[in-house]
């Protein structure tokens, strides 16, 4: 850790250079087309060959993701071992850590915010009850519920450990530089906040009224009901006297593009919402079955603005993954 420390402190522009300084304002070109080949490759060019009719391009994000995990797993579990936790233990201190200064949590929340069954939290907390890190007290408000807590010597562990963990996730990322931790990270939060879902703020601007399911859900319902299957949003519900039903929108209704952009994700949706402007009508190409019409929304009439996806927040881990705009 300390020679990772040492290099993190050497002048960056020394390290952009690999070994000799860049000038200011050089800007390398980007290397993507200079990666060897990795195991996934030989995979997808070992199948390729034996089945060309068929498209193995998902392969190449999905065996990555799984495999890059079980390299970053092994990574941070010797980081936790070094400290004598484990990665279920260390998430329970961090995220008690993180919500608990507002009071004691109960378990039921700590279940929510770790995304983990009731089974498998009681068995967390029972092992960090036993190593002296967290402790149980009843809920006054509740008889049924247990409140959980950090003891000072959890306290005294997670300040500890924190710095050195953050210190080992840097490492295990040092081969992206910050401009492509950035973009990697912007690509992961669009494609995650479609399983998870997303609302907006109580105080948001007035909303679209709409209740959309994300394109891999959408995908999967059309075709259970045999309609071609297209990567769009799906309407699943439409509130009354809203500009969604003002537009004729209707559960079913499939949003499949707005302008230039494909509507595969809420991301997408909002950036359209935003190209439209703030007093003009926002059109939308809509399949309804397997028809295709528009649809024109008037947003902004109220002097309020216009809905942002910058307020939007998650649904949470275990919430439905729907998205509420």
């Amino acid at each position: 850790m300390k020679r990772y420390q040492t290099l993190n402190s050497i002048d960056t522009g020394y390290l952009r250079g690999y070994g000799s300084p860049m000038n200011r304002g050089q800007r390398a070109e980007p290397d993507h087309e200079s990666v060897p080949r990795d195991s996934v490759d030989v995979l997808l060019a070992s199948w390729r060959e034996r089945r060309p009719d068929l498209d193995f391009s998902p392969v190449g994000i999905v065996s990555r993701l799984a495999r890059l995990r079980a390299h970053l797993d092994r990574g941070l579990d010797r980081g936790f071992a070094a400290h004598g936790l484990s990665a279920p233990s260390f998430a329970v201190l961090v995220t008690l850590a993180r919500i608990e200064p507002a009071g004691p949590v109960t378990q039921r929340r700590l279940m929510d915010e770790l995304g983990l069954t009731a089974g498998t939290i009681s068995v967390r907390i029972d092992r960090l009850v036993e190593e002296g890190l967290v402790e149980r007290a009843p809920d006054p408000h509740s008889g049924r519920s247990t409140l959980i807590s950090l003891t000072a010597q959890g306290r005294e562990v997670f300040e500890r450990v924190v710095p050195a963990h953050l210190d080992n996730e840097r490492r295990l990322l040092a081969a992206l530089t910050d401009d492509e931790q950035a973009m990697l990270a912007a690509l992961l939060r669009k494609l995650l906040v479609e399983f998870e879902g997303s609302r907006p703020p109580v105080d948001a601007p007035p909303r679209l009224g709409l209740t959309l399911a994300p394109a891999h859900l959408a995908l999967t319902m059309r075709e259970s009901v045999g309609l071609p299957p297209v990567p769009a949003l799906l309407v699943r519900a439409v509130e009354e006297d809203s500009p969604a039903a003002s537009a004729g929108l209707r559960t079913g209704d499939l949003l499949v593009s707005a302008g230039p952009r494909e509507l595969r994700s809420i991301a997408a949706l909002y950036a359209a919402i935003g190209d439209a402007a703030e007093d003009g009508p926002l059109e939308i190409h809509v399949m309804r079955g397997a028809r295709r019409h528009m649809v024109t929304m008037r947003l902004g009439l109220d002097g309020r603005g216009v809905p942002d996806g910058s307020h939007a927040r998650t649904a949470g881990r275990s919430a439905r993954g729907e998205h509420v705009v």
